[in-house]
């Protein structure tokens, strides 16, 4: 098989980014801020203050400011693990019978095992050199959790997981990673809180989501001294994180004299798609090139394709500020589908004024569909995806058949964000024949809608 390209493109050590990439600075229309849902003012500084870490709540109130400095212990921290390869996927290709070229940015090569570590190491060293004692987050599939106990062992500091309920009992192994590092982790909903009980009452038997996590994990950060709470996406500070995938991914690509014509990416929250794309997004903005974006998010959870632009919490139990974004509606509560990192009801701010402007286009893929793909990935690329990257693997696969029916020679890239090594159970139930595709009727979201707050 010719290779014009090596199968495997590293940057060296000392190209990886010494700063973020603040996407905000380039929007000429900014995302809308959050609101105090008491006044429905915009939060101030003070007020994230008690939630958030000082140097973080900067971050996600800085719409202004393009490169945000990389402080040298989190680059300390990333030489463990950074740069991440971009691979050529030349089997893939093969077995397609397409033109196309792909390219996909793997960020599975840490023992998290996906992207999440980029914004936990940073999150945990400002908690760490605030002078706290730990931190509280939730987690879906777990990817978040386990990236977050790594960093807080790493710098000493106690962490507190609520993890959403159906992928706690899904996913045994992940959890006990987790509590390898020295975390706690709990089902959420679940009796330790108020809006964990409140929760559960008003919905008995829930398998949980995000936003019910959510609630969890900032009433336990509040409510003791010297802990604040920590989100692995959706907030502007995380995709800020994230940003370096896609500074590294532009980095190789110019070096191998590559222009991407198709950019895909998983979305659930934002923070891989928002990490990927950051860059190239940049480059649109500013007029300097132009990409077709893609966004791939759950048939059961379809926040840009099916929900709404408003004004709406952030958490089920509404004791976060407001956010403008696409969302399905803080009360909607998703079904158990097995990428339990894309069940949220919302996205990223940033990511949905984008979308709103139409900078990048959204498909919604059904769950069957999504496993097929990453069993094909798998066979002949020889890693075995996380059910959220398999998302993006899926309409990377479609774009590529499509530049095969047309006679196209285009390049894709897209995010493996993570390997699903412990979501074999998610695998054993596609390989029975017995996964399931859930997709929420048009009633469903009626009634979620129907309960969004009246933000004039």
């Amino acid at each position: 098989m010719k290779q014009d390209i090596p199968y495997k493109t590293y940057l060296e050590e000392n190209e990886t980014p010494k700063a973020w990439y603040n996407m905000r600075a380039d929007m000429k229309k900014k995302p809308a801020p959050l609101l105090n849902p008491g006044t429905g003012k915009p939060v101030t500084a003070e007020e994230l203050g008690h939630v958030f870490c000082d140097e973080l709540v900067k971050q996600e109130l800085d719409n202004d400011t393009p490169q945000i400095p990389i402080p040298g212990e989190i680059l300390d921290f990333y030489r463990m693990f950074r740069p991440s390869p971009l691979v050529r996927a030349y089997f893939l290709e093969r077995a397609l019978g397409t033109p196309a070229k792909i390219f996909y940015k793997f960020e599975g090569n840490n023992t998290s095992g996906s992207h999440k570590l980029n914004s936990a190491v940073a999150q945990a060293y400002y908690a760490k050199a605030q002078g706290l004692k730990g931190v509280t987050t939730e987690t879906g599939a777990g990817q978040w959790g386990t990236a977050l106990s790594m960093a807080c062992s790493f710098f000493k500091l106690d962490c507190k997981v609520f993890m959403v309920k159906c992928s706690y009992e899904q996913k045994p192994f992940r959890r006990e990673v987790m509590r390898t590092y020295g975390a706690s982790v709990t089902p959420s909903p679940s009796m330790e809180t108020e809006v964990g009980r409140r929760i559960n009452a008003a919905h008995p038997g829930t398998t949980g989501s995000l936003g019910c996590a959510i609630s969890e994990a900032v009433e336990a950060a509040v409510s003791h001294e010297g802990y604040r709470y920590v989100l692995g996406s959706v907030l502007s500070q995380v995709l800020l994180h994230q940003s370096i995938i896609g500074l590294e991914t532009q980095a190789a690509l110019r070096k191998l004299g590559v222009k991407p014509d198709v950019i895909i990416g998983c979305a659930g929250g934002g923070s891989n798609l928002g990490g990927l794309i950051a860059p190239f997004m940049g480059e649109k903005l500013r007029g300097e090139a132009d990409y077709r974006i893609v966004a791939v998010e759950p048939a059961s959870c379809p926040s840009l394709t099916r929900g709404r632009y408003a004004y709406d919490f952030c958490d089920t139990g509404r004791v976060c500020p407001l956010a403008k974004m696409y969302t399905l509606g803080h009360d909607f509560i998703p079904s158990p589908s097995h990428a339990g990192g894309l069940r949220y009801h919302g996205m990223s701010s940033a990511l949905s004024e984008l979308y709103d402007q139409g900078m990048l286009e959204a498909r919604a893929v059904e769950q069957t569909a999504v496993f097929a793909a990453a069993e094909q990935f798998a066979r002949v690329e020889g890693i075995l995806p996380a059910p959220e990257s398999s998302h993006a693997i899926r309409a990377a696969i479609d774009e590529a058949l499509r530049c095969k029916a047309e006679g196209r020679e285009e390049t894709i890239v897209f995010g493996l964000t993570g390997t699903g090594y412990f979501d074999l159970t998610a695998y054993q139930s596609y390989n029975d024949g017995k996964m399931q595709d859930y997709v929420p009727s048009d009633a469903d979201l009626e009634e979620s809608f129907a309960k969004l707050p009246k933000i004039g």
